[in-house]
């Protein structure tokens, strides 16, 4: 079972991985993608939005330096860059027009020019501007925030610059993103592990039916594979259960069939060999026993006639080349037709065949006579066979609203009730010690159903079998 387990799951897994698991990564990815991207930018926006914010508020308070003298400003920008609280998180500069620094909260004026866009842009749009990227100077990835300084008379004497490194945040950033992407594998694995788990629940179970599958392939008919889940795989299980039980039947029935057969064909054929050497061996045999012999060899070649012919009605049957010649036929007159021919033979053996005929309101159908009546005589010759003790056997026909109902019944011992469900099975012969290949009430079932019609066994009151026809008044018969 390993073995086959291992072979089904290498491409069933395949298969999973490639059409389920593979799109669940892609939609994984670019969800830690996006939220990655997502959570940097709300970061980084933050940090600009609070540096924009504290620009404003700064500037907002600085106005009433600028009313001074451009020196006694300049002093009040050294000094409120040295007091800045701050300075820890981050740098505040004041920029003269030109772009040189002219106070800085970490060191002293130095008269650095600085380069970076987002200052010519505060100047000349008079208003708040941001950098975000690479210090010419140091190369460090830093965000600027610069805001211009407009004097009283409306004229933009300088640029105040909160400048911060962007190395922390990027840090930050990076850790988000590396957390949100443990979490992206470790909803991976979950799946993975899930779909592992769930791939190992169909496996194993059709490993399990595929090993009972292959045995009962090659001949241990019957065998069962355990009640695995009540899903559909269970019922997959039950099915092929149901399928080896059928199978195992079927098999018994078949030999059953050969061995009935061989029995049924002995006994007649040791009959015509007996008598034909018999017959060939005397000279001057009389001629009452030469007439005897005769007789009997007739009648055991008719028997295996008709034994031969049944055999082939059951091969058309299963072939599906059985077909009715359909016409208008008086169903009543040929049933009683059949019961005359019957009687007479019946009589000889002490049996009384009694027709009971009540009902005038049967009419003519459309059907295969021929087909019919070898139905009759089968079903009478069963009724002779099985319950021919009770010396009596009734026919009947009628109508019976939009059906012809024909019952046949015997007085002998009837059917076990377990039985009674099986007794149209195909190499059914039950617990009968009459002769017969349990076949001819499968041929007669599937003749009266090609008729649209319905053929039932059951057990009458007072004793014996109660066999009954119902073909359809109305319904017109298809020629197949």
């Amino acid at each position: 079972m390993e073995a086959i387990f291992s072979q089904r799951s290498g491409g069933l897994k395949a298969r999973w991985y490639q059409n389920t698991l593979s799109f669940v990564l892609a939609i994984v990815v670019a969800t830690v993608v996006i939220v990655s991207i997502l959570i940097a930018s709300y970061y980084y926006s933050t940090l600009r939005s609070g540096m924009e914010t504290k620009a404003e508020t700064t500037n907002s308070f600085f106005e009433s330096y600028i009313a001074q003298s451009y020196h006694e400003f300049y002093d009040s920008c050294i000094i409120f860059a040295q007091n800045f609280e701050d300075k820890n998180d981050m740098e505040l500069q004041f920029v003269d027009l030109d772009g040189r620094l002219v106070a800085s909260s970490f060191a002293q004026w130095s008269g650095i020019r600085l380069t970076t866009p987002e200052i010519d842009e505060a100047i000349l749009q008079r208003k708040t501007s941001t950098y975000s990227g690479s210090d010419p100077r140091t190369g460090e990835r830093i965000l600027a925030v610069s805001t211009p300084l407009i004097y009283s008379n409306g004229e933009v004497i300088g640029v105040m610059r909160y400048v911060t490194s962007l190395r922390f945040a990027d840090r930050q950033a990076l850790m988000i993103a590396g957390a949100v992407i443990l979490i992206g594998l470790a909803f991976m694995a979950f799946v993975t592990l899930g779909s592992n788990y769930f791939l190992r629940s169909i496996l194993e179970p059709i490993a399990e039916i595929t090993v009972t599958a292959k045995r009962i392939a090659a001949g241990s008919y019957g065998s069962h594979i355990q009640k695995i889940s009540k899903d559909e795989i269970g019922e997959l299980a039950e099915t092929i259960n149901e399928m080896s039980d059928a199978i195992s039947r079927t098999e018994r029935m078949q030999t059953e069939l050969v061995s009935s057969v061989s029995h049924e064909l002995r006994t007649p054929l040791t009959a015509i060999t007996g008598w034909g050497e018999t017959l060939l061996a005397e000279q001057d045999i009389p001629r009452e026993d030469f007439e005897r012999g005769m007789g009997i060899m007739l009648s055991e070649a008719r028997r295996l006639t008709g034994m031969v012919e049944e055999l082939l009605e059951f091969t058309r049957i299963q072939d599906g080349r059985m077909t009715l010649n359909v016409a208008l036929c008086d169903i009543r007159s040929e049933l009683e037709d059949t019961i005359f021919m019957y009687a007479s033979k019946l009589k000889e053996e002490g049996i009384l065949l009694d027709y009971l005929d009540n009902d005038d309101d049967v009419p003519e159908i459309r059907c295969d006579i021929s087909r019919l009546k070898q139905v009759f005589f089968n079903l009478l010759d069963n009724a002779v066979k099985h319950g021919g003790e009770g010396k009596k056997i009734t026919a009947a026909i009628c109508r019976k609203d939009m059906d012809i109902s024909i019952q046949i019944r015997d007085f002998g011992p009837g059917i076990p009730e377990e039985e009674l469900p099986l007794v149209k099975s195909r190499f059914y012969k039950g617990s009968s010690k009459a002769r017969g290949n349990g076949i001819g009430l499968a041929v007669c079932d599937e003749i009266v159903k090609l008729h649209n019609g319905t053929l039932t066994l059951s057990n009458a009151e007072g004793g014996g079998t109660l066999v009954e026809i119902r073909l359809p008044v109305d319904e017109e018969m298809i020629e197949e």
